[in-house]
């Protein structure tokens, strides 16, 4: 590349314009004004190349060659690319940096240069988009990383053979229901049984019940009691158990207060006691800074403090870097959002110090952390940080609000974190005190209290230190109270009354979203670009559902989890899941290659899926043939979905035919065609009126409820769908004429208030399911309106 500098501009001897490839539209339009006008900046809009859906497009008998085909809808941004490439002086590949990013690099220059040998198309990574980040990119390009590539064609290949080749087991296990829309996957199927296995042990959780023993204690140079909890007698220390009672070893047993006597038991004795100050133990805690986000932990973060799902929080991640218009024009806020590493560059360093020196003071400037690469990080980018410090939350909240006010929120998110990570641990006095009973007949009665008093705020002069809420761990064991000045050891302490506190250990709780994402990172399951999808797939299978935030496995989802499980327990569990990410990664290594790793997954994986495919033959009922009665059928998958094949009649059925509900006629005539009849119909929106002459006649119309409309008292309550989201809303049949909307449900019962003849259900975290008239705005629960009902027959 002819490369002179004039400036801070890039100045090209020719006027030959390079082609500069990328995946956003958006991020295509940044890099363009970074580059100048020696360039022309295309986008590709993702992937142009996957395997075909309609089938499983991987030749398993010829080294597992995939079928690669074009992209619907991308045949015109290829053959722009094709031409573009042809003519410009040189390409440049500058796909997302991750395995992603190569596969895609790797096809458009598959591609680009199939007639055009010549053409050297080179790689380079943009993992911040500003004008230092990107002209320090092109200095150092690179060719295609094929070992990368094929990590990826490995991931997308194994996913392929699983989901293609495991999903029809589901269907035929799940024949006659929605069976055809399920679908197993190498990754969400472990993330489904990680749901499965924390429901079943919450489920057969019992609890264990405990008490602890606290007391105030008063000595003669103290100005308030100290605080302290009973942790041991004669010598056997107290622990606060954990887990479930039927896991308790009799070991433990015996290091808690267990039951109620003997906590009254020792409340009474204590009372009567006399104690000293034994020790009093002084030392210096230093609390260390987080570090800068990874993928994982920035959807954790985001979640637990801003409430963003994984899918929004990498959704306005990839805004803040591909770019946002600030007075400057498009400027790249943070750098690339798919990292496992939290390394950040020296000069991200620099800056992160000068600003922290001209803010709080040179003080407050940490130590340089030690860059060490995680046990399982891939390409070791730079963690997620601001691309400029000095582009504060303040400074562009303004412009990221214009667009998206949580965009404001999470780059605000991101800076803290960065910022402080360059920050001196916070530094605090703590001491602990313990006070036993004096040496008398009976038992030695130990107590301790312990309090913390911060001495230096260090980077909790910026970053709220409650980040992780919904995963801190409280018991009593960490109480730490203020303790009160003046103690000193071997002085005496006056007791006062005892108090007894039960408690008991609490069930696991249910994963959120992004603690189920820091589980399949601690695994090994899953890399940054997936996680987010991981989550939002099994959700939209309808196999899980998110109740308070936390993930609940539907009843589809167990039984779909217990078939897996049981037919594929070799497959589908952590082990074998965080083995063969490993396995990825050793082809992104170049240790090992495509097709060698391919068959070590796919020999042990065939043999299985013969024997559950055997079993399943023998164990399924037969289907009745609706031709000839026969039952000597066999079930067969087919390009329109799964079908019966009868050996007597040899006739072909397609299993939705047989499912199909009969239409109920409604007795009338059709009043658009006055032919055919009308006949009720079932659709995924639920039931409607149509005409029984369709699709000659396309006349339909809503099914009444048999609910008055409220405010024209004409026509009927109907539930429809529609709107942005295409939510479930409840309207008049008569709209236009009539406009009633109702977003709750409409019930045809009478207020026991008012006698309004009806009501709305709706729900809340506080009273859950609930009714209430819009008359009177009365709330009932629905217990209440079932007694009420009672009570009145």
């Amino acid at each position: 590349m002819d490369v002179s500098r004039s400036g801070d501009e890039l100045c090209y001897n020719s006027m030959a314009k390079s082609l500069v490839i990328v995946e956003s539209p958006s991020k295509a339009k940044t890099i363009n004004k970074y580059l100048g006008s020696g360039f022309q900046v295309e986008a590709s809009v993702g992937h142009i190349k996957d395997l075909p859906k309609s089938k499983l497009g991987v030749d398993v008998d010829n080294a597992f060659e995939p079928q690669y085909v074009t992209v619907k809808g991308k045949k015109d941004i290829l053959d722009k690319l094709k031409k573009l490439s042809a003519s410009a002086k040189e390409v440049f590949l500058a796909t997302d940096p991750d395995r992603e990013g190569e596969a895609i690099a790797f096809h458009i220059l598959t591609e680009i240069t199939k007639k055009n040998e010549n053409l050297k198309p080179k790689r380079v990574l943009f993992t911040e988009i500003t004008k230092a980040g990107i002209q320090e990119a092109m200095k150092h390009p690179r060719d295609v990383d094929r070992s990368l590539f094929e990590a990826q064609q490995a991931r997308r290949v194994m996913d392929r053979i699983i989901g293609y080749q495991v999903s029809p087991i589901l269907w035929k296990a799940f024949v006659g229901e929605k069976s055809e829309s399920l679908s197993a996957g190498r990754v969400q199927t472990v993330a489904l049984r990680l749901i499965c296995e924390r429901e079943a042990a919450i489920d057969r959780f019992q609890p264990i019940a405990y008490w602890n023993l606290w007391a105030d204690f008063t000595t003669p140079t103290t100005e308030f009691p100290i605080t302290a909890r009973l942790i041991s007698v004669d010598e056997i220390e107290f622990k606060n158990p954990e887990g479930s009672l039927q896991d308790l070893s009799e070991e433990l047993r015996a290091r808690f207060i267990g039951d109620e006597t003997t906590a009254k038991g020792y409340a009474a004795e204590v009372a009567k006691r006399a104690y000293h100050i034994d020790s009093v133990a002084k030392r210096e805690v230093r609390r260390n800074s987080p570090p800068p986000f990874i993928t994982s932990s920035l959807q954790t973060a985001a979640s637990s403090r801003l409430r963003f799902n994984p899918r929004k929080t990498m959704r306005l991640a990839q805004k803040l870097y591909e770019g946002i218009e600030l007075e400057d024009g498009l400027t790249g806020l943070i750098t690339y959002m798919r990292t496992d590493s939290t390394r950040i560059s020296d000069e991200a360093r620099a800056n992160a110090v000068n600003f922290i020196k001209s803010s709080y003071g040179e003080e407050y400037v940490g130590a340089e952390r030690k860059q060490a690469k995680s046990k399982n990080a891939q390409e070791a980018h730079e963690a997620i940080r601001p691309t400029d410090v000095n582009l504060t939350p303040k400074s562009v909240r303004k412009h990221l609000e214009a667009q998206d006010k949580d965009l404001a929120a999470l780059y605000e998110l991101i800076w803290e974190r960065l910022v402080a990570s360059q920050m001196a641990p916070a530094v605090f006095d703590q001491t602990t005190v313990e006070i036993e009973s004096d040496k008398a007949p009976g038992s030695i009665f130990r107590f301790r209290a312990s309090g913390s008093v911060l001495k230096f705020r260090g980077y909790l002069q910026l970053l709220d230190d409650s980040e992780d809420k919904e995963n801190e761990k409280t018991t009593e064991d960490d109480e730490n109270r203020r303790l009160p000045s003046g103690i000193t050891e071997n002085q005496s302490a006056q007791i006062d009354i005892p108090n007894l506190r039960s408690a008991q250990t609490k069930a696991p709780p249910r994963f959120s979203e992004s603690t189920l994402v820091k589980e399949l990172e601690s695994l090994g399951i899953g890399r940054p670009s997936t996680y987010a999808s991981i989550v939002g797939t099994i959700q939209e299978r309808l196999y899980v559902d998110s109740l308070d935030r936390r993930l609940a496995p539907t009843d589809l989802g167990k039984r779909v989890n217990h078939i897996l499980i049981k037919s594929f327990p070799e497959i589908f569990n952590v082990d074998f899941t965080a083995r063969m990410e490993t396995e990825l990664d050793t082809i992104a290594a170049n240790e090992r290659t495509y097709s060698s790793v391919m068959s070590d997954f796919y020999i042990p994986f065939k043999a299985v899926l013969d024997q559950v495919e055997e079993r399943l033959v023998e164990e399924l009922p037969k289907q009745v043939c609706p031709a000839c009665q026969s039952t000597n059928t066999e079930l067969k998958q087919g390009w329109f979905g799964m079908f019966i094949e009868c050996a007597n009649c040899a006739k072909k059925t397609s299993i939705k035919s047989l499912n199909k509900p009969i239409p109920e006629k409604t007795g009338e005539v059709c009043p658009d065609c006055h032919e055919g009849e009308l006949l009720i119909r079932a659709s995924r929106y639920g039931k409607f009126i149509g005409c029984s002459a369709y699709p000659k006649c396309k006349y339909t119309r809503s099914v009444p409820s048999g609910i008055k409309c409220p405010k024209c008292n004409e026509g009927d309550v109907v539930k429809r769908k529609g709107g942005k989201r295409n939510s479930t809303f409840y309207g008049c049949s008569r709209y236009p004429d009539c406009d009633f909307l109702s977003n709750d449900e409409v019930l045809n019962q009478a207020c026991p208030s008012c006698a309004n003849h009806w009501m709305v259900r709706k729900a809340s975290r506080k009273l859950g399911k609930y009714l209430k008239c819009p008359n009177c705005k009365k709330d009932f629960t629905e217990e209440l309106m079932e007694f009420t009902a009672e009570a009145e027959a």
